[in-house]
């Protein structure tokens, strides 16, 4: 495998500013750079899988990311199979708190130990640091504008959306 190659995987329920600062910083490090929609049986998602797809190949496309990125989604098998079916030794987290560190440890250890796949943290941009998807989903749930924390392609999508939508 090459280190050369990474995968940014999430939820992505809607992509932020927060998941694109991430991308945009991992794509520099990286040759080829794998965006991930994973599906997380912990969460309940809110935009199906193909228009999480969507705003993120826009919100890559509009956001002018350097390098060779790929969109794609997985759902079948672990992570760590899809890092090894494209070759891919890293993957990249955002950690926005403690909290990340300690949830995202013991996956990182056991991606490690399965597969041999690094994990590699990068630490959110503090203007980014306190926001999340689900937080944005509340804000748009509510009537706020979420301009200030998501893509502009995600904020056409929510502006757009009713609030059973959400």
């Amino acid at each position: 495998m090459s280190n050369r190659i990474a995968v940014v995987p999430g939820s992505f329920d809607p992509p932020t500013l927060g998941h694109l600062d991430v991308i945009r910083r991992a794509a520099s490090l990286y040759d080829e750079l794998h965006v991930l929609v994973v599906h997380n049986p912990d969460k309940e998602g809110m935009l199906p899988i193909a228009l999480r797809l969507q705003l993120l190949e826009q919100s890559v496309a509009e956001s002018g990311i350097e390098g060779r990125v790929i969109v794609g989604s997985w759902s079948v098998g672990l992570l760590v199979d899809y890092a090894q079916e494209v070759g891919a030794g890293v993957l990249v987290k955002g950690i926005r708190s403690q909290g990340d560190v300690s949830y995202e440890t013991p996956m990182a250890v056991v991606n490690n130990h399965l597969a041999g796949v690094e994990t590699v943290f990068l630490l959110a941009d503090p203007a980014h640091s306190v926001v999340s998807s689900s937080l944005v989903r509340q804000v748009a749930a509510l009537g706020g504008d979420v301009s200030p924390y998501v893509p502009s392609a995600v904020a056409r999508y929510l502006r757009s959306a009713t609030a059973k939508d959400f």
